[in-house]
């Protein structure tokens, strides 16, 4: 059963020094108020410890449909996208309610045990029974105390070319689908691809919904969707509804046309999701040595002042066999990878999983303020750099007040050693 919490006491805010206690009324924060290390804590509080707290987790980009999967019916052995698309359109006829439910549900309370208060998530629509969408419509309901779900309507195998895509997406929309995605890339052909970004914004206008694509994740630097994304998104002024996922053939472009495209990326104000632990993992295959990491230009599209969210991707599914629903892990991945290691750096670092999944989101109230939904996570640390040097699970978790998560930190042991 779940506690309510009438404020949140001795916590650290990012960006402010001091102590802050946040008082809640009617499931909504109050204004902040300074507060002593020495204050007491009254009944009904929860103490943060000194701890830093923040909005919550947002999971900017999951496929729950394919979540728990991994090697069913056979594992990706080339370790590439493409046998991964094999495996799943495979495993699709497989799919029921249940199972989808099921596993969504195993992998969303997994999300909530960290932190993760909103997750958008892929559901492959290249399918006419639109089985999986429809239970995903039935889990977003099912879970909304706990978790806000967005759906994407996801062409897997394509738009124009797989047969009946353009009447399945729109079906999609009309059965619950909160998002328009696309993946242009994996269309027959440059053209196909260029069409079916047109075909998405359109379907989109007209449905008055957010666009989230899959886009250039392939190591090819002939790929070029981005820019028809971003042309398409800034002459409609819809750019800060549209999302590009992915974008790994950005690893591969040249710096004279990367100078061109962020001209044209800030102009559309789209937002960006990298999802560095599966692209990691996917790209490259097809290098010799040196091998491509396959990973966005993070640092570089956040220095332009665009809004850049890391996530998942994928819980033990055809595309990627780990995973372990602690967003912290995949921003430490990231972090590596993407040479942000400089401390200007670490210190925004948590936006990357917070403020900026919002602004992929769109949500419309998001933060620590008074007035706003009380919903934060107390993380294990004072300090962005103590929280990543950490890597601790959550110590507390608060929806509209009501605290779904507490734990106590776990100190390093090791038996018998001297004190």
């Amino acid at each position: 059963m779940t506690s309510q919490a009438s404020a949140i006491t001795h916590a650290r805010l990012p960006g402010q020094t001091g102590l802050f206690r946040l008082p809640i009324t009617g499931g909504r924060f109050g204004t902040p108020q300074a507060l002593e290390p020495s204050a007491p804590v009254a009944e009904g509080e929860l103490d943060a410890g000194g701890n830093l707290v923040t909005p919550p987790f947002v999971e900017p980009h999951i496929h729950l449909d394919a979540a728990l999967t991994a090697g069913e019916p056979r594992w990706n052995r080339s370790g590439t996208l493409f046998e991964g698309i094999e495996c799943w359109a495979e495993r699709k006829p497989m799919l029921s309610s249940d199972d989808v439910i099921r596993r969504a549900e195993d992998t969303l309370r997994l999300f909530a045990a960290h932190g993760i208060q909103y997750v958008r998530t892929h559901v492959d629509v290249t399918d006419p029974s639109l089985v999986a969408l429809e239970a995903m419509v039935d889990v977003r309901e099912r879970v909304r105390e706990f978790v806000d779900l967005q759906i994407v309507a996801f062409p897997q195998e394509g738009i124009l070319s797989f047969p009946g895509g353009r009447d399945l997406m729109g079906r999609a929309l009309e059965i619950g689908a909160d998002v328009v995605g696309g993946i242009p890339h994996f269309e027959h052909t440059r053209d196909y691809g260029a069409e079916s970004v047109r075909f998405l914004m359109d379907l989109a206008e007209r449905h008055d919904r957010l666009v989230d694509v899959h886009c250039d994740e392939i190591d090819d630097p002939a790929s070029r969707f981005l820019e028809v994304l971003a042309a398409e998104a800034l002459a409609r002024d819809y750019g800060s509804r549209v999302t590009a996922s992915h974008t790994c053939a950005m690893h591969s472009y040249n710096d004279a046309y990367c100078s061109r495209l962020f001209r044209l990326l800030t102009r559309a104000d789209l937002r960006l999701v990298a999802l560095p632990t599966e692209n990691l993992h996917l790209q490259g295959r097809f290098d010799g040595y040196p091998k491509r990491r396959g990973i966005t230009r993070v640092p570089e599209l956040l220095d332009a002042g665009l809004k850049v969210a890391m996530g998942q991707d994928s819980i033990r599914d055809p595309w990627y066999p780990m995973g372990n629903g602690n967003l912290l892990r995949t921003l430490d991945v990231g972090l590596h990878a993407c040479h942000m290691l400089g401390m200007d750096r670490i210190e925004t670092a948590l936006e990357l999983i917070t403020d900026n999944g919002a602004a992929v989101l769109n949500l419309p109230e998001y933060g620590i303020k008074a007035g706003l939904p009380a919903r934060c996570v107390v993380l294990n640390g004072a300090t962005p750099y103590d929280v990543l040097r950490n890597q601790s699970p959550v110590l507390a978790s608060i929806r509209d007040g009501r605290v779904l998560v507490e734990r106590e930190p776990t100190p390093l042991t090791v038996s018998g050693w001297p004190t």
